[in-house]
Order: structure tokens, then sequence, then C-alpha cells
């Protein structure tokens, strides 16, 4: 049996200003054949898994590498990226020879200026190329926007189940398994979606803490009834401004079992999570208010989640609105990194040791998201952003590739990390590699809400999340949505489910 791996990925965030383009995927991860089995195979992330998995299994199994890629969260795909990832997928395909299942790996929440529903329309020309014989699993994000077209293009579809994503190999695992047993006859795969009519703001969407621990435990608990092979609690992605924007649920059965177990199971935990929706509702922590905790708090550091200006969720890494706050209210020494190629280049002219006058960041609409950053300080050191981590992380990543940053100091405490591009941060060794102490800062910015997590919560003595502006504001009530459902929870008192 000849398994293909396939997967386009990317989480688009509808309100970012930066369209993701061709150059976007290919300059980040984008890897072909072998290449994708040398980058990943020791990965945490699902491809890591679904290759360990078929490795493992008899001599009649072969996994077949086809495409991996994927590019930082931004902004809607553009048109001519859109057909040249589906054109290069499906030739490589070609190319590969006859295929007996496939495991896909979309992101769930990927927007195309073309298909608003990007996976859904790619796993859909995947299934027009295979046929309807050739069976396919896929794995999402839990930040996905399911849609129908999802569900009808796969067998089954199985989400990571932690946020922070530290199970993204286990879930690869688990879908590499389902696909051997349809193919060798030990399941006949059922799956089922139920949409509600929700949206799970993304402050509230640590599994670690309720409401999501709770409605992830209920369907832990599900999927051991006889015949459940699969549960996936799906958070949405509240800034991609789509008809499928939302949580839902998915569930995986064995058909032979029941024909209509999937959807019973999946009905009975969307009533759970609806009856249970009030607790959804967010915390909502000023930008001033954080950092005069910060100013007071005697055991340090503290970690500010900069809510507004989430890389990993498709903002600029630049933006200045929470270390203005924070310097304003005296919490220092602050560590912020910021995405400002210019200025990094700046640091790298003059050299260690060399003084800088800059301004720095603040690219991105300045007047809501704050200007840039005056620095004047030393540039304490030059590093080429590589690190490895070999724990699980968000993303699963273990090797890091930023390309050039530079760390200055002020005489005040204030230490900027400047890159070329923005730095998702996943990892401490962002921090370790440059020679910097987590622990000798009062405060920390960083750009995430809760990815950043599994690698902070092991050095700071807290974490808040900021309702800092930007477009991944926790505010959502404030977005202009255009494309969603309605009425939905909390934007509309009279939603009902189901």
């Amino acid at each position: 049996m000849r398994i293909a791996i396939l997967g386009l990925y990317h989480e688009s965030n509808t309100f970012a200003e930066h369209a993701t383009s061709w150059s976007d995927f290919t300059d980040y991860d984008w890897f072909e054949g072998d290449a994708l089995r040398t980058a990943m195979a020791d990965s945490n992330n699902e491809i890591g898994g679904m290759l360990a998995v078929l490795d493992e299994a008899s001599a009649d199994v072969e996994a077949v590498p086809v495409l991996y890629a994927a590019a930082l969260p931004a902004g809607r795909i553009t048109e001519d990226a859109e057909e040249r990832l589906w054109r290069t997928a499906s030739d490589a395909l070609a190319e590969a020879g006859p295929i007996d299942g496939v495991l896909a790996a979309p992101h769930g929440a990927a927007v195309g200026q073309a298909h608003p529903d990007f996976d859904g329309w790619w796993l859909g020309r995947l299934r027009e190329l295979l046929g309807p014989a050739v069976p396919i699993v896929a794995t999402l994000d839990p930040h996905a926007n399911v849609s129908s077209a999802m569900v009808d293009a796969a067998d089954a579809l199985l989400a990571y189940r932690t946020n922070p994503h530290v199970d993204q190999r286990a879930v690869g695992r688990e879908a590499a398994e389902l696909l051997l047993g349809q193919l060798r006859g030990v399941v006949d795969l059922d799956c089922a979606r139920v949409s509600l009519p929700m949206v799970l703001n993304i402050e509230r969407q640590l599994t670690d803490d309720p409401p999501c621990r709770d409605w992830v435990e209920k369907g832990r608990s599900l999927a051991a009834e006889d015949g459940v092979l699969a549960t996936s609690l799906i958070l949405g992605y509240p800034y991609a401004d789509v008809a499928e924007m939302g949580l839902s649920v998915l569930v995986v059965t064995d058909r032979r079992v029941s024909s209509t177990l999937a959807r019973q199971v999946a009905k009975d935990w969307a009533d759970h999570i609806w009856c249970d929706r009030e607790r959804a509702r967010p915390e909502l922590v000023a930008m001033d208010t954080a950092a005069r905790a910060v100013a007071d708090a005697s055991d340090l550091p503290v970690g500010l989640l900069d809510i507004g200006d989430n890389i990993g969720g498709g903002s600029y890494g630049d933006q200045t609105a929470l270390a203005h706050a924070s310097i304003r209210c005296g919490a220092l020494p602050l560590f912020v990194a910021l995405s400002d190629a210019e200025a990094c280049k700046a640091c790298v002219g003059v050299g260690i040791g060399g003084g800088v006058d800059l301004h720095v960041g603040g690219r991105h609409e300045p007047e809501l998201c704050g200007p840039p950053l005056p620095v004047c300080g030393q540039v304490e050191n030059l590093t080429d952003g590589r690190w490895t981590d070999p724990a699980p992380r968000h993303g699963g990543r273990v090797n890091y590739d930023e390309g050039p940053l530079a760390i200055v100091r002020t005489p005040e405490g204030l230490v900027v990390q400047l890159s070329e591009r923005p730095i998702f941060p996943a990892s401490l060794g962002q921090m370790k590699h440059a020679g910097l102490d987590p622990r000798s800062f009062r405060a920390i910015i960083i750009k995430g809400v809760h990815a950043p997590v599994a690698a902070y919560r092991d050095v700071v003595s807290q974490l808040i999340r900021v309702n800092s502006p930007g477009p991944t504001a926790a505010d959502i009530t404030k977005w202009n949505y255009q494309n969603r459902r309605r009425p939905m929870f909390p934007f509309e008192a009279e939603a009902t489910f189901p």
C-alpha cells in the first residue's frame, strides 16, 4: 500500500492587510518529495507522526512524501498562490504514481481570494483527482473553521486536542492508524460535524483551563463509547470572516457499529457545549491595567501576552502599543521582540558593541497600534536566528531558522530583539540562543495568546492576556464581519441551537 502525504497549510486572517503570496510559502516551509521526510520525520508535528506510523507498519506499506507547503499566518492567500499551490500538489501526486490512500494536512482556516474555503476547495479537488475509492484522512488545527466541503472530501477529519498544540505528532500517528485501518478493512470510517452558532473568543481557547478543558474531557469520555474512534473539539478561528466561522465538533466512528453513531455523538456533545456557553465569555484586560500590575508585581518576571499583535494569528509582529504602556508604568527591565527589517540591518551595520539611536516597529496602523518605539542604546548581540528546541512546542518545530536577529539594550532597561520577519514565539530559544536570561526581566512582552504558553509558563510567575489593539485584538465584537452566520452567540442574544 502506497500512502501519500500532502499538506497545504495556512491560517488566514481576513482582517490583516498583508496578503499571503506564493513566495510566502516557498520562503517559509516548502518541502517536496524526500525533502519532506528529511525535514519532518523527527519533528513534533503531524507529518512526523504520520511518517513514524507508516515506517513502523508492515513491509507492504510505503510512505510517499509528496509536498508540504506552509506560510506564516497573514492575510488572504492570493489567487495566483492558490492556483500554483494546487497545480504543484496535483503534478507531484501524478509523478508519485499509483496511490492507495492519502494523509492530508490542511490547517482548516485557510482563506483564498478566489476560494474563501480554500481547504475545502483543495480537498475537494483532491477527492476529484483520486476518485471515491481512495481513502483520505486529514488532520486539522483546532483553530479551523470546518466546512461541509472538508467533511465531504475526507473519510475522516481529526484535530489536535491541545492548545498550545503539543500533541500534533500524536494526532498525526492517530490519523495514519485510522487510514491503515480503513485500507485493511478493520474499520469503515464515518465522520460527522456539528457546527454551533457561536464564536469562542481567542482569550478563552486555552485547553488547560475551563471551559475548553471540560469540553475536551467530555469529548474524551464520548470516545470511550463502542464504535467511536476519535473526537475533536474545533475551537474555530474568529479572525477569518467566512460563513463557516465558529465552534464545531467532529466525531469519527466505525460505520459498521452504526450508520448514525457519528452524527448522534456529535449532536450530544454539541448540546452539552451549548448549554455551557456562558462560560465562554472572555476576560478582557486593558493595556494600562496589565502594565500597572507588572509594575507592582513582586514575583517576577510577568509575561504579557500581546493578543492584538498575535503573530500566530496573522498579525505583523511590529506593534508597540503594549510596550509604550509598559514603559509609561515603569515595567522595566522589559523585553520585546519587534519585526523591523530596516532597524535590524542598521544594527548589523554598526556591529556588536555599536551604539544606535532608532525608532523601531510601529509600521502598521501606528495611530491605533502604537507609533515607532524610540530605542537609544547599544547593540548587545547579533545572531543568525538558529537554534534547536526538541521539546514539544506549539507548531511541532524542532529546528528554528528565523534569519538575522539583533539585540539592543538601553540604559533604562529596555531590551529589544529586532528581526527581518515576525518570529512566532513558540520557543524560549528565541531569547536564550541570544544570551538572554528570561528571568532577568520584570516583564516579557510575548506576541501571542496561548501558543507561547508551553514554553513561557516555566519561566514567568504569571501570564496576563492583554486586550491590545491590532488585527488579532481580543474584543471581536468590534470587528466588521460581512460573511459570518447570524444570529451567533455572543453577538446576538437570539442565537439558538439546534
